[in-house]
């Protein structure tokens, strides 16, 4: 927002309390990227190794960084954090600084680089590249003593200057303990505020990388916060505001301080799967696409960025069903955002309201609003209103447990509530720490993923996973490529609502290309509702999509049970 001077010249807003910098702004837009775990621990099932590995171990069969770099493009990750050292302390380039790492171990007879073949596949791919160094190093002798720091900066600088640019170094908050520690098999406690000697090591980030962000939860303020949690939300008030010096607690974590002196907006950080690392127990774990559309709306939704982490399998890949589930999550978000049902209305501001009128009844039922961050956030307290069958009724967040949680704005904020048909939506500003600068309000009708899907996002039929990409769109997906024949689809039971009378049936490998396997009606399915077959010639595929081109009755596809027969 620009202001105009009596003299014709266009002048800037004047910044409300701490701003952003360029290099914030960026990482903002962002939104989404990836996290990718994979070390030592992928090959001793542990989320956290002792430091006493053999570096053998490491010798996966087909390590392919290109798929991982294709994968996170294709479920909307605009970059990838990778863990160059976890806390075992083997590292996964060669670094010359110590024999614990890659150049040890079998893999490419020890001439490998993760590093370098990760960050090659992200630029190809057109991803951003940054790195996850441990602070703590369980296998160092030397941790835990001033010769460490110097260690620990050593490789910093390798990573920083021999891979190309890099948006964020992530330094994790844990930070001593037991460990193998060459050999001392013992203990080892630091002062987390003075050991590593931040301010040194974040002059030196700034000198070789000065596009890039840092993460630090500790007392030595980083560029970003965590958010107290690996749940993956934030809190509905979130300010993107800490102070720069002294201890934080959780709720200055998770809800930032509207005081604060320094722009420290908060990252929500979660896996896909229950832990960071690969185990093959939680193969039938990973995160509903539910869960997953869950998680955006309390991370990105929230005024954050949603770092989302994909583990890597012992065979150097991303595992089918987590790389299926991301890409499937992509496509949600572009389904629920696609229509701004705002743009089509007349919208009518004056002073800290803004109101949207429909042509026409609409069903809505996602509020998103933004502000113009560079100049400070500003909105402490907003109201949204529906004109309901001439009656104005007021929206909460329907994820917000207590309260209806219409608090901050900043980068974004989107509202989700139960669908509703209005003919006008208000959003009004109540409190604000300087003038407003909403730049954006947008409405959408989101599909109800909840409908016809247990609380778990997704229903297990004949061994398929399941979703709706919209109310006459249903996907179905299985974790690896296979030989099809046919399809069969149960109607529902009692109910000529949702009943599919014509359909099209689409399949695909990859989710990019689709083949058309058949298109035709299911005859006599409503006086005879039995299961329905459609043959096709053998396919290879490993998603279908059914398209119900007519329904009986209704505006939603439903069924009783659906199959897919193998070769």
């Amino acid at each position: 927002m620009l202001t105009m001077q009596a003299n014709g010249q266009v002048r800037k807003p004047t910044p409300c309390g701490p701003v952003p910098t360029e290099n914030q702004l960026r990482w903002q837009d962002m939104e989404m990227y990836a996290f990718i775990h994979y070390s030592l621990n992928t090959y001793t099932d542990q989320e956290w190794g002792f430091g006493n590995e053999d570096p053998k171990l490491f010798n996966p069969s087909h390590l392919d960084c290109k798929q991982w770099a294709s994968v996170c493009k294709q479920a909307g990750m605009k970059g990838i954090i990778f863990t160059a050292k976890h806390h075992c302390g083997f590292c996964m380039w060669p670094s010359k600084y110590t024999e614990y790492s890659v150049k040890n171990s079998p893999w490419k007879d020890g001439k490998g680089d993760v590093v370098r073949e990760l960050a090659d596949a992200c630029r190809a791919e057109g991803l951003k590249f940054a790195v996850y160094l441990s602070p703590w190093d369980r296998n160092h002798p030397e941790y835990g003593r001033p010769e460490y720091v110097t260690y620990f900066r050593n490789q910093l600088r390798e990573l920083l200057t021999q891979y190309g640019d890099i948006f964020e170094v992530w330094f994790d908050g844990a930070n001593g303990g037991d460990g193998w520690y060459g050999g001392a098999n013992e203990t080892r406690k630091i002062d987390r505020t003075t050991y590593y000697q931040w301010p040194e090591t974040y002059k030196m980030i700034r000198e070789l990388q000065p596009n890039c962000l840092i993460w630090n939860d500790g007392s030595d303020r980083g560029d970003l916060r965590w958010v107290g949690t690996e749940a993956g939300n934030v809190g509905e008030t979130n300010w993107s505001l800490l102070n720069h010096d002294g201890e934080v607690t959780w709720p200055m974590l998770h809800y930032g301080l509207e005081t604060g002196d320094s722009w420290v907006p908060g990252e929500t950080n979660t896996s896909i799967r229950p832990g960071w690392f690969y185990h093959d127990t939680e193969n039938e774990h990973v995160k509903s696409l539910s869960k997953l559309m869950d998680t955006y709306y309390k991370s990105v939704g929230r005024n954050s960025t949603l770092l989302l982490n994909f583990p890597i399998a012992p065979n150097g890949r991303i595992h089918p069903t987590d790389s299926l589930r991301g890409i499937a999550f992509n496509k949600m978000i572009h389904e629920v955002f696609k229509t701004d049902l705002a743009k089509k209305a007349k919208i009518n501001t004056q002073g800290n309201t803004t109101i949207i009128n429909f042509k026409k009844p609409t069903a809505i039922n996602r509020f998103v609003v933004e502000e113009n961050i560079r100049y400070g956030q500003r909105v402490k307290k907003f109201a949204l209103e529906a004109l309901v069958d001439g009656q104005w009724q007021p929206l909460k967040d329907e994820l917000v447990e207590n309260g209806d949680g219409l608090t901050t704005i900043g980068h974004r904020r989107i509202i989700c509530f139960p669908t509703i048909k209005a003919t006008q939506l208000r959003f009004t500003v109540l409190e604000s720490r300087c003038e407003p600068m909403i730049t954006r309000t947008s409405v959408y009708l989101a599909p109800e993923l909840t409908a016809d899907i247990p609380d778990s996002g997704e229903k297990r039929s004949s061994g398929l996973h399941y979703y709706f990409s919209n109310p006459k769109e249903m996907m179905i997906d299985w974790d690896t490529e296979q030989t099809i024949t046919s399809f069969r689809y149960l109607p529902p039971k009692n109910t000529r609502e949702g009943l599919v009378t014509h359909y099209t049936l689409w399949a695909s490998t990859d989710w990019a290309n689709w083949t058309k396997l058949a298109q035709g009606e299911f005859s006599n399915i409503v006086n005879n509702p039995i299961w329905q077959t459609i043959k096709f010639a053998p396919t290879k595929a490993r998603v279908l999509r059914l398209d119900a081109d007519r329904l009986a009755e209704g505006d939603r596809m439903t069924f009783g049970d659906i199959d897919v027969i193998n070769q």
